[in-house]
Parts: structure tokens; sequence; C-alpha cells
């Protein structure tokens, strides 16, 4: 069973809260980033991306842009836009998007679990994305990136957090430039807090990362650097748990640069060794698992996988793992997605007309549009031990940085 914690959260004083709430660092590069933050000096950004208030010559991975960090979050506290709770508190955080709500429980999960595996991962993490969030967490103190975990429903934490929600005001409540709803309610009560931790502790078997395997990564290898005496609050780091009936995962798409001096037909005609291929009249989202998109010279077309033609492994079933296997490697030979430059990787929320625009814009050759990968699958994958190959899901809506951050160091 897994262990979870209240924490002090610095968070921001309410009347700050939509000024700070900043996306996610990884999902901004610096010079969209420092766009987002233009004319607002609250902008969380200032401290997950720092690189934005130093010249752009800068090496962001350099100690100057993590002091820099420390910098603008020490300001942003001296300046009381953000304070510390006076007690350990958890807090549930909702989101909805285009009317769907999730919502879950931001706390402490334990560094043990995660090196353990009782929280389960389903992806390789890269050393030097670790080593980033490390030196970001021991430079400022603080984990200012959340690591989105998800579990099988447990009927009486629902029941719990609803009837927290019902009687309770939430202290942030605020719609985002991206139309995506926050609300953020503090469980201060102690015996709901006791309540809590023992349901988590006697019926949660495990937790699975969706999102954040890096932050969770470094958070441990920051814990495993620090000496007893500075381990004040590592042994911890920050996540929000989100019941998996509430979990939507978006489709994950490629783009490929050229087309490995195939024309159009030879495509299509090495394509029907493997698949089902015709033309479709529109735009191509796959309804079902082994059916793909693909846009090319203004075409799209609908590619159904033959069935003899993929393992029924956990692995082997996915539709990124048939993509991999019976198309680009032998078609394209794009042996490793992590790291080949000729392929790229389009969310599902930027929606199919982005795989044209980049087609037809001639960065790119041809798309494929991707059935979505369910919770299913992703535990699926995680209880086996396994992971996903790369750029498996995309989740949807994400949490927002800055409103809720965990201290490493009292």
């Amino acid at each position: 069973m897994v262990t979870i914690s209240p924490f002090k959260a610095l968070r921001p004083d309410a009347q700050y809260a939509k000024q700070i709430a900043s996306p996610p660092y990884d999902v901004l590069n610096s010079k969209e980033a420092k766009i987002e933050a233009e004319n607002n000096p609250n902008s969380f950004l200032h401290v997950t991306k720092s690189e934005i208030d130093l010249p752009e010559s800068i090496d962001i991975h350099s100690q100057e842009v993590y002091e820099k960090a420390k910098h603008n979050l020490d300001a942003f506290i001296n300046r009381t836009i953000l304070f510390r709770e006076n007690k350990p508190c958890y807090y549930i955080y909702q989101l909805i998007m285009d009317g769907r709500s999730q919502t879950g429980l931001v706390c402490g999960s334990s560094v043990n679990d995660y090196e353990s595996g009782l929280i389960k991962k389903h992806e390789f993490t890269r050393p030097e994305k670790e080593q980033d969030r490390i030196n970001h967490i021991k430079t400022t103190g603080a984990q200012t990136g959340n690591v989105f975990l998800a579990y099988r429903n447990v009927q009486a934490v629902d029941e719990l957090i609803t009837k927290w929600k019902e009687t309770h005001s939430p202290v942030y409540d605020f719609v985002a430039p991206d139309k995506i709803q926050h609300s953020i309610w503090v469980v201060n009560d102690d015996k709901t807090i006791e309540q809590i931790s023992s349901l988590f502790e006697t019926q949660v078997p495990c937790t699975y990362i969706a999102d954040g395997h890096h932050r969770a990564a470094s958070a441990a290898k920051v814990r495993t650097g620090l000496t007893r005496e500075e381990n004040v609050g590592a042994d911890f780091f920050l996540t929000t748990l989100f019941p998996a009936n509430e979990l939507q995962i978006m489709d994950y798409n490629r783009v490929i640069k050229d087309l490995n001096g195939l024309t159009e037909e030879k495509l299509v005609a090495a394509l029907q060794k493997n698949f089902s291929v015709e033309k479709a009249n529109n735009a191509f989202s796959p309804a079902v698992l082994h059916e793909f998109g693909m846009y090319v010279n203004n075409q799209w077309y609908r590619l159904t996988a033959n069935k003899d033609s993929y393992s029924t492994d956990p692995i082997g079933i996915l539709d990124v793992t048939i993509l991999q296997n019976n198309i680009l490697d032998p078609l394209f030979n794009i042996k490793d997605q992590r790291t080949d430059k000729r392929i790229d990787f389009v969310g599902g929320i930027r929606g199919l007309g982005e795989l044209e625009k980049r087609v037809n814009s001639g960065e790119m050759a041809v798309a494929f549009s991707l059935h979505p990968v369910s919770i299913q699958q992703l535990f699926a994958i995680a209880d086996s031990g396994n992971v996903m190959p790369p750029k498996s899901t995309w989740f949807e809506p994400k949490l927002r940085d800055g409103l809720l951050t965990h201290l490493i160091y009292d």
C-alpha cells in the first residue's frame, strides 16, 4: 500500500492565483515561455523557466539560470505574493475542460514508494532532463513541478473528496487563458487528513505515473544526495493523485521530415503489406485501436492494421508499437524515436489541423494520427514492469505550476 503525506504548501495569495499559475515548465520552450510571461511579472515561469529573465545567449542549464530561479522565488515570497501554509494540509485540485471535470488530491508521495516500485513507471527517463530538475530543486529548495499520478478508484476516497468540495469553498477558482477552469480546496481538518492518509495506506496498493517521470526521478535523486540533517522534506515529492475513471488520454501523433526516397504511390504500396489502405475524404482521426490516419501530399488515408501484423503482448499491441515496427522502422529507417531528428511529436490537443499545417508548409513530408492509449493499457504495461515507446501518452488538462509548491528545506 502507498504512503502519502500532507504538506505545508507554498502558494499564492488568492488575488494573485491566476497571474501566478503557469503552464508546466516542460510544455513550453524558452521563447514560448518568454512570450507567455510577457507583461506578467507574477508569472511562475519566472521561477520554472528563469532563463527568460537572462540574456538569450545564456546556456539554459547553467548554474546562473538556477540561481535566478532561486532569486525570483525568494522575491515572490518577500513581496508576499506567495506564502507558506501554517500547517501540513492536503489539497483538492479540480480541472474542468470542455465541460469535463477531473478532481485529484495534491499531496506528498513517498520517495521510498517510488524506489520500491509502489509508484509505477511506464517510460524511460533521459539523464540530461533529470539533471536539469535536480539542479533546479537543489538550488531553489523547491519542487515546483507536480507529478501526475493515477490510481484505481476507491469509493471511500471519492466520497470523502466529493463531500469536502460540497461543504467548503475553494481558495482558488479561475479560468485560465486556455479556457480550463482551475479550482483548489485546502483540506486542513486533522480528522479528515488522518482519514485520507489511512485510506491510501490501506486501500490503494500502488499508483502510476501518468505524467512527470523526470520530475519523480529527479526528486528521488535529490533525496539520495542530501545528508540526514539537510533532508527535512525530501522524503516526499509533490504529486497530484487522480482516480483512473476521471482521466482522459489524448492521441499523440507523429510527423516525419522526409519520405526516405519514397513517392506517395510507393509508400502506399509498401503499407499494403501490413495494412488495409484507403483514401479518406477528410482529416482522419482513428476511432478505434489499430487504425491510423496518414496525411501526405494534401491527401488523408485510413490505415487499418492486419491482425497478423502485430503481437498481442502488452507492448506489441500498442498502436505506437505497430507504427514503429511496421512503418517507421522498415519504411523510414527510424530506429529510435527518442533520438532521431527526422521525427517530431504533436499532442492531440493541437488537433489534426496542426498535422496538415506542418506537412503543407513543407517542414514535414508525412503525418500519422493515432488512437489514444487507454488508461487500462498504461496500467497493464506498468504492472508488467515494461515501458512504453516514447511519447505514447498525452494527458489533458494539465496542472498549472505555481499554485502549490513543495519546499524541501525548512
